[in-house]
């Protein structure tokens, strides 16, 4: 009896170890697939993430085209002909008579300061 009792115990100590031993490789192996998961999901937050900036820089740029500023032209047309009443070679700098050559040269009658 003592030598099947023995027998049994061996028996139950190797299906105690067997099972242990599956215990381990099951947990390894859940440990690889949850990394792998963990890994996925990084992935396609970032993506995710990357697709919002992208989104959002379109969003900005549609709606800076939408408000853009549009300047008035006929406003402006109608400045600048009420102050050029002197004609084309009326500016600011000049008045409506022009630049008198006379004023233009330095003293010297030739050309190049010769």
């Amino acid at each position: 009896m003592a030598a099947i009792s023995s027998i049994l115990l061996g028996i139950g100590l190797g299906v105690a170890a067997a099972g242990t031993g599956y215990s381990i490789a099951s947990g390894e192996d859940a440990k690889k697939k949850q990394a792998s998961a963990l890994s996925k999901q990084e992935s396609a937050q970032a993506q995710a993430v990357k697709a919002a900036e992208s989104q959002r820089l379109t969003s900005e740029i549609e709606i800076g085209k939408a408000n853009r500023k549009k300047p008035d032209i006929s406003s402006i047309m109608k400045a600048a002909g009420e102050s050029v009443s002197g004609g084309p070679q009326s500016t600011m700098l000049t008045g409506p008579t022009g630049v008198d050559p006379n004023t233009l040269s330095l003293g010297k009658s030739t050309l190049l300061g010769s």
